[in-house]
């Protein structure tokens, strides 16, 4: 992606433009405005109060989305190039296959850009995405008002008390309507946040500026009313696994204590931080320290995106990002790893009227990745960010899932937490439930998270205890915007048969299902601020289970062989041999008891947690049997197809 500066002198023009636009006679105020046709509308949503008109004069940053050509071209290559069964099995495609298969037609770009231009918008003032399939413009709010016909508000979040500059509709002349997926920040009144913002101490009354103290985490603990013999103990710090999550324990735990990395050269392993999160070099060689001696003196790669930062000062370290830098780095130590801190509020120029408009940030992280050559992409990355599906506008979820797509068709494997509020908002109790639809209608239903419930990415819910039972809070479901998709097909029916129409009209039968698998997620031992203390949530969960992949990727390219890339398709299929599988325990929520742990996949353990030494032995058979049928070989033939058909594009360019 180009570099971008803000320049006062144009942005001054595009003001002076905006107000001789507003100040037009009627009717002549939009360029084509006789054909303006809506494009988005949302009903008010919840918990949000509308402060009034945005600042006029104040730049927004707009994200257009352009149509991506062939996606669907993109989507069977990464079934075919993830699936084990395949011949195309770990093909993945090269970073210009990726974008020749997403981007816009020369129609569309011509279009998008004689809008914009109609409104000053020309040259340097429009930024293009890698592919060509985004563009970004910073104009003032009265502009972008005229442009998309609507009024932009301040609105306040009634609990967090954050404010965004949003709107509740806008439309698009009549003829762009095929030539823009959609325009944001408009309608999306997202809410992410990180799932250690939901961190579940073992004293409740303890806020974030108080850990738990080791010398009381280590005291002995009952479960049930009875202590638990110990399983498991770490040789380092003589504490029983049951009580305290090391990265010891989970070695053991996930049979990996062993394996030595040895392909370091060419693997790597990457955690996003998002919300001004920021890992501390310091409180990692603490954790070292204590728990991974051999790693003392080693450090990570932090990369700044769009405005990120990285202050040091041991007061502002983040404990999210503590946890995943901690624990993802720790189990997969040597390999090499990299911290993305991502700047979470856009271009945007604050004053005592209007605060940082903070945006959703995962569009701006996946295309700074996009734009990276192949060589500097990490194999493995792990994200433990998210919110309630609905929450977030249909259009601009299947984009951003597309987006994880094309990541992942480069021979990434893309992690995320499921969520911590079990089936939606993690409350047991009738009376005071939060689940309810924001379509205007109020109906009760189960609240699925996202990016989790994006069928390209690899949900983690969360286990505690040894033997494992699933977490009260891990965060599972079933989609209301993607289909449930076919490598899950017959673990999911399963499930479903077993359930039977309880939770009917609740949840979604039909759609994509998740967690994928689990991973411990209670009681981790981290270094906070300078000091020890434990933590959980499926924000521990995701970059245990990504510390597990780290090593599988390893594995594969000291073979020889390449990375794993989508794990999907394979989990559901060679795979569940691989994973222990959790049977016990379940996730309340919306005034439910929510969905159970049961035999083989279910909603809050998902395929169960990894064997590392089982899933390696998988992986690592050159026997499995390719694609029989005449529809397996006329696939194979049309990929083969798809490879030419690109390289020949390329050529041509």
């Amino acid at each position: 992606m180009r570099s971008f500066f803000f320049c006062p002198t144009v942005f001054v023009a595009l003001v002076l433009g905006a107000l001789q636009s507003s100040l037009a006679a009627p009717g002549t105020s939009h360029p084509n405005a006789n054909t303006l046709r809506l494009k988005e509308s949302v009903p008010p949503p919840h918990d949000w109060i509308d402060l009034g008109r945005a600042p006029p004069a104040r730049p927004i940053p707009l994200r257009i989305a352009l149509p991506q050509t062939r996606f669907d071209e993109l989507e069977r290559h990464l079934y075919e190039s993830s699936d084990p069964y395949h011949a195309r099995y770990g093909q993945h495609l090269l970073k210009e296959q990726v974008e020749e298969l997403v981007k816009p037609s020369r129609h569309s770009v011509g279009a998008v850009d004689a809008w914009l231009s109609q409104y000053g918008i020309t040259g340097e003032m429009v930024r293009r995405s890698s592919a060509g399939d985004w563009i970004t413009v910073t104009v003032p709010i009265m502009l972008a008002e005229a442009m998309l016909d609507t009024e932009f508000h301040l609105w306040k979040h009634a609990v967090e008390g954050n404010v965004l500059v949003r709107a509740t509709q806008y439309s698009l002349p009549e003829h762009l309507h095929a030539h823009i997926d959609l325009v944001q920040p408009t309608t999306y009144f997202g809410h992410p946040k990180a799932m250690g913002a939901t961190f579940h101490f073992k004293n409740s009354s303890v806020s974030l500026a108080g850990l738990v103290d080791v010398s009381v985490a280590y005291s002995p603990v009952e479960h049930s009313g009875s202590p638990v013999t110990p399983v498991l103990t770490d040789p380092l710090l003589g504490v029983n696994c049951t009580d305290v999550i090391t990265v010891s324990c989970l070695l053991q735990l996930y049979n990996a204590a062993s394996y030595k990395p040895a392909a370091t050269d060419k693997n790597s392993i990457g955690i996003t931080g998002y919300l001004e999160d920021f890992a501390n070099m310091g409180d990692l060689q603490s954790f070292y320290t204590s728990e991974r001696p051999d790693a003392v003196g080693s450090t990570f790669k932090t990369v700044l995106v769009n405005g990120g930062q990285n202050p040091q000062d041991t007061l502002l370290a983040g404990p999210e990002a503590d946890l995943d830098t901690q624990f993802g780095f720790g189990l997969s130590y040597p390999t090499p790893g990299t911290f993305y801190s991502t700047g979470g509020r856009p271009p945007f120029i604050p004053d005592a009227t209007i605060p940082d408009n903070t945006n959703e940030p995962y569009d701006d992280w996946l295309q700074f990745m996009l734009a990276l050559s192949d060589q500097d992409i990490p194999r493995t990355i792990s994200t433990s960010y998210g919110e309630h599906e609905q929450s977030v506008p249909k259009d601009y979820a299947v984009r951003v899932c597309k987006e994880f797509a094309k990541l992942s068709c480069r021979g990434v494997s893309i992690i995320f937490a499921s969520g911590d509020f079990g089936v939606g908002d993690g409350n047991p109790d009738p009376e005071s439930q939060q689940c309810f639809t924001n379509d205007g209608n109020n109906r009760t239903q189960f609240l699925p998270s996202f990016p989790a419930s994006c069928p390209f990415v690899t949900a983690v819910g969360g286990t505690r205890l040894i033997p494992e039972v699933a977490a009260d809070f891990s965060g599972g479901g079933f989609s209301n915007y993607f289909a449930r998709p076919s490598y899950q097909d017959g673990a999911v029916r399963n499930f479903l048969l077993k359930l039977g129409n309880k939770y009917s009209g609740l949840y979604n039968s039909r759609g994509r299902a998740f967690p994928d698998v689990s991973a411990q997620s209670d009681n981790f031992l981290i270094f906070w601020k300078g000091r020890p203390g434990l933590i959980a949530g499926t924000s521990a969960s995701a970059p245990a289970f990504a510390g597990i992949v780290a090593l599988l990727n390893d594995a594969q390219l000291a073979a020889g062989k390449p990375s794993l890339g989508f794990l999907n398709p394979m989990l559901y299929s060679i795979g569940v041999p691989g994973f222990n599988d959790v049977k016990s325990g379940n996730a309340p929520g919306c005034g439910t008891p929510g969905f159970n742990a049961l035999q083989g996949w279910d909603p809050v353990t998902g395929l169960g947690t990894p064997d590392f030494g089982k899933l390696k032995a998988i992986l690592s058979r050159n026997n499995l049997p390719p694609p029989s049928s005449l529809g397996g070989l006329l696939s194979n033939v049309l990929g083969l197809l798809l490879d030419v058909s690109i390289s020949i594009q390329l050529k041509l360019l």
